[in-house]
Parts: structure tokens; C-alpha cells; sequence
């Protein structure tokens, strides 16, 4: 890996202002899975370890807390102008741990820092309330306070926008940070660190703590009486676990669980455009994102036309190394993802899905085959099919034909997820009633890209709760304080 700024490419985990070891000297690999092979040996930190970051993020937090919010703004501002400055190389480290191609990495890095600036802004425009009091001999005021120290766990899909989307807001509202970046996927937090001290935060505001066990890290975090807050994206099963555990010290929590997204395809709709749409939100980082669409529903009569456009649309994806010219579609994380995605469609098809289409993988020599898999569309799915009822993470289009609008919305949201869900149509009634009917936190209504740091991102159901990005994000990272004044 070429980097113009070898600064970037850290092996040890950051906390307290300084780089540390492991306290035992373990390491673990982080593997390149488009190569199978290893990149570097990174520090395998402990519970001691974490403990010690913790401290640190505690000691720090009254410093911190007392900058005014121009000076907090400033070097937030600063952090942000020194990743996009690094781009590049942030995006060759992220595409070399991760595998998605390289201008998608680079798209990733734009948009993680796009949270940055925004909250670098928004640390200004924290507002309290002066309150009507029930007599004059009263004056009633609220306040908003840093809720203190926040612990982070994030996932591998997006090792950098995830982390800079829940650093960003509690870094503005006078929070310590601690984050456990997943074990895949580590070296992109780590060249933030790297970003962040150049910046000048201070020793001890964010801390990246690297482990192969993200349970013993977790552990700590939930159980420690310094960390007041924690947020995670993940898993609906770790999120539930995670939560369970947060209930002894009584944390405040975000969760941002699974996903089971729903696109629908009504016969009104512009074909063409959704058919971009869902190009867009079903094979974006080869379908391993929480929105992707997860089921797609098509009204019967445009059926055979849609998936004559949508196998025209998929001849264009390129599967291979994300380092590679043109390639569009990278590997799947693990050799288990590759697995599950296949079990999924043979389960399907087993039960009467047919294959409608299914591409080519263009490996290069130094390439694994195990993490590929290819781009595959499939008709014929029923709600009840495993596929329908599974995140899929991976490049899979499984349609599912319907016939009324009563009967769609019914399957989409027959599910115990609510995070995000896409439809098309050009009838304007529909747009808002089916809008609002849709059990889901998210909803792109004739669009496929839904996400960005001015809208409130986040889910219902068991997708969790609290909402990252906007205006509102950042009031998961405060406490509301009331006060009273009498005697006037």
C-alpha cells in the first residue's frame, strides 16, 4: 500500500494523546479480502487497556467541556480540512481493509467528513428555553450540558463514516470519546486518530481502542461508570445484548440495529429512474450497508419489463479487486458472508425463486476467489423465503411481484425491522399516503440515496433508536438541566 502520507498506516491503538501497545504485547492481522492476505499486525487490546482509555476519555472531559463552543467548532473545522486534504490515501487504506472499490471508499471518506463540518457547525446552535412560570415570584430556564463520556462500537461496512458519524456530534457537544472500531477493519479509525492529534484535540477527547474480541472491549464499556453514554452500529442480536448490559449503570444508548429494506416498483412509476435507484441502494459496497434494499417488490404488469432493465443495468457491474480500474463491486468481508449470501439463494431457489441473471467475477491474479460473490438477480421470491426475511448483505436482487397497494405495504412492513425503505410512483396522493403508512424511520420516495449529514438517520422497531446526523443528532449527546429560580 503507496501512501502519500505513511503517517496514516498505524499498528498501535490511540488513547490519553499517545500510541500504545497492547498491555500483554498481543497483535492480531488485518486481512485484505479482495487478497486473503494480511496488511499489517495491530495491537490487540485487553479490558486494562480499555479501562486505561476510559480514564483517559474521563480525564480529559472537564477541559474539554469548558472550551467555548467556537474553540470546539475551530478544531473540529481543522480535523475535517485534514481528511479531505488526505483523501486519497484514507480511501487506498479503507479499500485495502474493507474492499470496496476505491472511488467508492473515496465517496465514503467525503461523507463521513461531510459529518464533521456539519457538527462543527451545529456545536453553535445548542439552545435552551426560558419557560413560562406558573408565578412571578419564579423564573423557569432550561439548559443542554455534555452528557460526559461516550463509548462507540462500529462495524466494518463503513470503518470510516460510521465512526466520524457518532465522533463528530459528541466531539461538538463537549463529550470524550472512546471507540472500539470492528477487528476487520481498524486501520481507517486509526488514520483518523492520526488526523485528529494533527488537528489538536486534545489528549484524551478521541480514543480508538483496537481489539480482536469485541465482546471483552464491550464489556468494559457498558459496565464502566465513567462512560455515560453508548452508541452502536451493528447487529440487532449484539445491540439487544448490549443494551441488557448498559441497564446496571443505566447508559444513555443509540442503537443502530438491522435492516430488512423494502423497494417497491408500482406500474406508474418512471422505470428508468428506479431502476437507478435501486442500482444504487442494492449494490452500493457489493449490498453490505444497513439501508440496502433488502426486497424488492415489483406490480405484476411491469415485471418482465423491469427485470429486462435491471439485467441491462447489471451487465455493467465489474466484480474484482477495489483497487482495480473499473471495478464497481469489491469482495464480501469474510468467507462466512460469501456463505450466508449463497445459502440464501439456494434456499430461495429450492423453494421455487428462479435465477434470472448472474454476472461475472474478473479476479487478477493475487486475488482470492473466496470473498467474491458474483451479482445475482432472482424472481419469483415469497415473502416467506429466508431471503425475504434475512439482511442479505451481499449483491443479490430478489424480486417479489404484487398485485395491489394494500397487499405491498402489508409485506413491506411485515417485519421487525424499520430502518429504511424506498418506493416509485408518480401519483402524488400515494406518495403521501403510502409515505406515512411505511413502518420505517427512513423513507426514499422515488430516490435510492437517502443518506447524508443534514438528515436525521436512524430506525424503528427493532432497527433501534436515536437519530444520527441533522439537528437532531446531536441531542443524544446532551443532557437537558431545568432550573428553577425563586425568591425573585
Amino acid at each position: 500500500m503507496q501512501l502519500r502520507n505513511p503517517k496514516l498506516l498505524r499498528s498501535e491503538s490511540y488513547f490519553g494523546g499517545i500510541w500504545h501497545s497492547a498491555e500483554n504485547n498481543h497483535a492480531f492481522t488485518v486481512n485484505n479480502p479482495a487478497t486473503g492476505k494480511g496488511i499489517i499486525d495491530v495491537a490487540d487490546l485487553n479490558a486494562i487497556d480499555a479501562e486505561h482509555a476510559i480514564a483517559a476519555a474521563h480525564k480529559a472531559q472537564p477541559a474539554w467541556a469548558a472550551l467555548t463552543v467556537k474553540e470546539r467548532s475551530k478544531l473540529l473545522r481543522r480535523w475535517f480540512d485534514l481528511i479531505m486534504a488526505n483523501q486519497d490515501d484514507l480511501a487506498l487504506i479503507l479499500t485495502t481493509e474493507q474492499g470496496k472499490p476505491l472511488a467508492e471508499a473515496k465517496g465514503e471518506i467525503a461523507y463521513g467528513a461531510s459529518y464533521i463540518e456539519w457538527f462543527a457547525e451545529e456545536a453553535k446552535r445548542v439552545y435552551g428555553d426560558i419557560i413560562a412560570p406558573p408565578n412571578n415570584s419564579q423564573r423557569l430556564f432550561v439548559i443542554k450540558q455534555p452528557i460526559g463520556v461516550v463509548a462507540s462500537i462500529t462495524p466494518w461496512n463503513f470503518p470510516n463514516a460510521m465512526l466520524a458519524r457518532k465522533a463528530a456530534p459528541a466531539l461538538a457537544a463537549g463529550c470524550t470519546f472512546v471507540a472500539k472500531p470492528a477487528k476487520e477493519t481498524p486501520l481507517s479509525a486509526l488514520a483518523l486518530a492520526v488526523l485528529a492529534e494533527e488537528a489538536g484535540i486534545p489528549a484524551g477527547v478521541f480514543n480508538i481502542i483496537c481489539s480482536s474480541s469485541s465482546p471483552t472491549i464491550g464489556k468494559v464499556m457498558t459496565s464502566s461508570p465513567l462512560v455515560s453514554k453508548l452508541s452502536f452500529t451493528g447487529s440487532t442480536q449484539v445491540g439487544k445484548t448490549l443494551l441488557e448490559q448498559c441497564a446496571g449503570t443505566v447508559k444513555k444508548t443509540s442503537m443502530e440495529l438491522g435492516g430488512n429494506a423494502p423497494f417497491i416498483i408500482f406500474n406508474d412509476a418512471n422505470l428508468d429512474l428506479a431502476i437507478k435507484g435501486l442500482m444504487t441502494s442494492k449494490f452500493r459496497n457489493a449490498g453490505q450497508t444497513c439501508v440496502c434494499t433488502n426486497r424488492i417488490y415489483v406490480q405484476r404488469d411491469i415485471h418482465d419489463t423491469f427485470v429486462e432493465k435491471l439485467t441491462a443495468a447489471m451487465e455493467s457491474l465489474n466484480t474484482g479487486n477495489g483497487t482495480a480500474d473499473g471495478v464497481n463491486i469489491g469482495p464480501l468481508i469474510t468467507t462466512k458472508a460469501v456463505a450466508k449470501v449463497a445459502s440464501l439463494v439456494d434456499e430461495a431457489v429450492a423453494n421455487g425463486a428462479s435465477v434470472k441473471y448472474v454476472a461475472k467475477v474478473n479476479t487478477n491474479p493475487g486475488d482470492t476467489d473466496t470473498h467474491f460473490y458474483p451479482p445475482t438477480l432472482i424472481s419469483g421470491v415469497k415473502n416467506n423465503m429466508q431471503i425475504s426475511r434475512e439482511e442479505i448483505f451481499g449483491p443479490v436482487a430478489a424480486i417479489t411481484i404484487f398485485d395491489t397497494e394494500e397487499e405491498v405495504l402489508a409485506a413491506a412492513n411485515d417485519t421487525e425491522f424499520g430502518l429504511a425503505s424506498y418506493f416509485y410512483t408518480n401519483d402524488i396522493s400515494r406518495v403521501w399516503r403510502f409515505g406515512e403508512a411505511l413502518e420505517y424511520g427512513i423513507v426514499g420516495i422515488n430516490e435510492g440515496l437517502i443518506s447524508n449529514e443534514m438528515a436525521p438517520f436512524g430506525g424503528i422497531k427493532e432497527s433501534g433508536f436515536g437519530r444520527e446526523g441533522s439537528k437532531y443528532g446531536i441531542e443524544d449527546y446532551m443532557e437537558i438541566k431545568y432550573m428553577c429560580l425563586g425568591g425573585i
